[in-house]
């Protein structure tokens, strides 16, 4: 029952972790007052650097990164025993490590001023978001084939929904490029689409949570 609910802690924690944190800091005077979703008005990095929000935020983030490990796994384990005759690709796996790997390594220089340091944690954002995304697409796409191949109505419209749940972040990096050409100044729409990006990546896992559920998955540990 603990490893079905993975999905679903590692799309709420986050959420719920770096929102509190950004309440944190905007109660502390730490950070500008706004709904950064929609004003863009800080970064998520910046809600992660400032005290003592900051301390909220790496607790929850580095749960996180075991967490996702654990999930991605599972997803593969979950494939698996809905065909046991296919198998899973190993981007699902290896780009999903990538993607939580990244997040400790970006957590762990996150606030941190010499250039090594800082470029360790553009490194591990860039790595985990991309690591994640296309770890999520990957798991998209083989639920939506093993769905089609197996005629199962229901879990081949989870996988539609969780392609959709990979297009978005896509095209939001897409008009972010085309922002940062056209704009002189564009930190605030940046920032946005961070926030939403991030959103909807967290969404995605509520998703498969409730394709999880839906097809009855469960694993068990146990000892010979």
């Amino acid at each position: 029952m603990v490893i079905r609910l993975l999905p679903l802690i590692a799309g709420i924690a986050p959420f719920a972790g770096i929102t509190l944190a950004f309440v944190i800091g905007v109660s502390y005077d730490a950070l500008p007052s706004c709904i950064p979703y929609i004003d863009g008005c800080t970064s998520i990095s910046s809600t992660g650097r400032r005290m003592p929000g900051s301390l909220l935020f790496r607790a929850v983030m580095f749960p996180q990164a075991a967490i996702l490990a654990f999930l991605w796994y599972f997803s593969v384990r979950w494939l698996v025993a809905l065909s046991p005759t296919d198998k899973p690709t190993s981007l699902i796996l290896g780009f999903g490590l990538v993607g939580a790997l990244a997040l400790i390594l970006y957590v762990t220089f996150l606030g941190t001023k010499q250039p090594f340091y800082e470029l360790m944690r553009r490194y591990g954002i860039y790595l985990y978001f991309l690591g994640t995304i296309v770890g999520q697409l990957a798991l998209a796409i083989a639920v939506f084939k093993l769905a089609k191949k197996k005629a199962m109505r229901s879990l081949q419209r989870y996988g539609v929904v969780l392609l959709w749940f990979c297009v978005l972040p896509f095209a939001l990096g897409f008009l972010n490029m085309i922002l940062k050409a056209v704009l002189e100044n564009a930190d605030r729409a940046e920032n946005i689409i961070e926030w939403n990006v991030a959103l909807i990546m967290q969404g995605y896992f509520i998703v498969l949570y409730t394709a999880w559920r839906s097809t009855g998955f469960s694993a068990d540990v146990r000892v010979s």
